[in-house]
């Protein structure tokens, strides 16, 4: 609140205004008050501050002052102790001039319009009409956390590099969105805008029709989907469109119940958001061009791809959508890791999307296999199209081995009746039949089908506990019937381990940690372990 009889407030900071803390840019909050402080002296500005590690709530020996939005975000701070921030210009001549560390000066290039590599140094104040020249051929620049907070005079930036394509203003103090216009306006050519960690007003005015932006990076700033919705209006030939941590949890549109427009847009990045149901997900499912979908990191429980009952209820009489339009048609990569996902039938789902090859599932319950999930060579057993898994690229190899193991897996653990094996392992026949494995055979290494009575495989055996010491690695034929605890006695026989415990891991092929193998009643048949697979001993901690 703003103190109506205090006649000598700085007329530099008002409420809702954006400053950071002198001589750290990165310190960033908004003022939220301008007055007297009781039992203090003088002018102060109340700040609530964007990384919420201050003094207060906004409230001051009992008397309430402002309301921060966290218990300790806000404090008192003087005047002369917050900036307002500097022009774009500014920052411009800022971040490129000659006062640079050695490190600094290796980084300040840029590739010109011929991908040549230009430097931006500055060597005096007399050269300064040199610099602007040498702007001119700026293709990129980079102005994170200067502390920009206005454009500066009309038709100023245009002059200086009427050739910017590219622009991050991370991290400063834009609040308006008729600045972001003003920016396109004078520039013209740009076509990638980095605006993350800048808080944005939620009132959307003065923006323009963006024709040539192609990339806008709006993480961290607040933004909600029906505001969006509104600037998706000016964003006509918008491709990639990121909005990490906004804490967004709807999909909103503003004249349906599916989001339209984005005609043009390949990729939509909603990681570290709070979204919890697919229902909301299944609204952009009619996106024709949408190739990549980045959902990690939300709170989503279950996934599944729309049937045509579930596609009707969705358009709800929608009438402008061409019809044989299948739900994410050109979807090819979908991300979901850091999620809640525990079902098998949300992993079996994914083999409907007809176009999908990249998927990571990471750090979901069902792809962990410490707390109950399936490992990797399931996962691309059971997944039929993904060429990406989790990052890492599954090759021919790679899948012909997952999938033979996994047909051994079912088999040695289900002896139950046909429709049940169909309804848990959707894939168990299709691959058994491609693979040729017979009932009789279930073992498969490296040169096919095996018989029971042959059934030995190929085991790199490989010590890794720090106590055990150095010891050359062995590669053991084993029985497929081995069991773990009977592989534990082994390892103590073949490596000579006297009083130490061992403790043994899988070690996977794409996969960033080895598997624990704790259940010593599981043989390698039962685990799906197959020829030349890599068990590493470890010790008992």
């Amino acid at each position: 609140m703003q103190n109506p009889d205090l006649a000598d407030s700085p007329a530099e900071f008002r409420l809702g205004q954006r400053v950071h803390s002198l001589g750290d840019p990165r310190r960033m909050g908004t003022v939220k008050y301008v007055g007297p402080v009781q039992g203090y002296s003088g002018t102060w500005v109340g700040v609530d501050w964007d990384n919420g590690d201050a003094k207060h709530d906004g409230a001051l020996d009992g008397r309430r002052y402002f309301q921060a939005h966290a218990a300790k975000s806000g404090s008192f701070v003087r005047p002369h102790n917050l900036s307002a921030g500097i022009s774009l210009l500014q920052a411009l001549l800022l971040r490129y001039r000659s006062t640079t560390s050695k490190e600094e000066e290796e980084e300040m290039y840029v590739l010109s319009a011929s991908n040549r590599r230009v430097s931006v140094q500055l060597v005096g104040k007399e050269q300064i009409e040199d610099k602007l020249s040498r702007f001119e051929e700026l293709t990129a620049a980079s102005l994170s956390y200067l502390g920009v907070s206005s454009i500066g005079a009309p038709f100023e930036i245009c002059s200086v590099v009427p050739n910017l394509k590219e622009l991050d203003l991370t991290g400063n103090l834009l609040s308006e969105w008729k600045d972001v216009g003003t920016i396109c306006e004078q520039l013209p050519g740009l076509a990638a805008l980095n605006l993350s960690n800048n808080l944005m007003a939620h009132d959307i005015t003065g923006l323009p029709l963006l024709m040539n932006l192609r990339v806008l990076v709006l993480n961290n700033t607040g933004i909600k989907w029906k505001e969006v919705e509104i600037i998706r209006h000016s964003l006509p030939a918008i491709e990639e469109l990121h909005l990490m941590g906004n804490s967004l949890r709807a999909i909103t549109p503003a004249s349906s119940s599916i989001v339209q427009g984005f005609d043009y847009l390949r990729l939509l990045n909603l990681e570290d958001n709070c979204i919890v149901e697919w229902d909301e997900i299944l609204k952009l499912s009619q996106l024709r061009s949408l190739e990549q979908l980045h959902l990690n990191k939300n709170h989503l429980k279950h996934i599944f791809y729309p049937d045509s009952d579930a596609i009707h209820q969705l358009l709800n009489g929608i009438d402008s959508l061409e019809k044989g339009c299948r739900p994410f048609q050109n979807l090819h990569c979908l991300l979901l890791g850091g999620n809640n996902i525990e079902d098998l039938a949300s992993v079996d789902s994914l083999n409907s999307f007809p176009m999908l090859k990249d998927i990571r599932l990471s750090e979901n319950p069902v792809a962990d296999p410490g707390r109950g999930g399936i490992p990797r060579f399931v996962l691309i057993a059971r997944l039929s199209k993904v060429e990406i898994l989790n990052g890492s690229e599954v090759s021919p190899r790679e899948r012909k081995e997952s999938e033979i193991r996994y047909v051994r897996l079912v088999m040695s653990k289900m002896h139950g009746n046909p429709e049940e094996i169909k309804r848990l392992h959707p894939r168990f026949a299709e691959l058994k039949e491609f693979h040729g494995i017979e009932d009789e055979r279930p073992l498969t290494g490296a040169a096919g089908p095996q018989k029971m009575a042959s059934g030995l495989l190929s085991i790199n055996l490989k010590c890794i506990g720090a106590s055990i010491g150095e010891k050359p690695p062995l590669t053991k034929k084993l029985p497929a019937t081995t069991t773990i605890g009977k592989l534990k006695n082994l390892c103590e026989s073949f490596f000579k381990l006297k009083s130490i415990k061992p403790r043994l891991f899988l070690q996977e092929e794409g996969s960033p940690l080895p598997i624990l193998l704790d259940d010593e009643m599981a043989s390698l048949m039962d685990l799906g372990i197959g020829n030349e697979s890599t068990i590493l001993i470890d010790e008992e901690s």
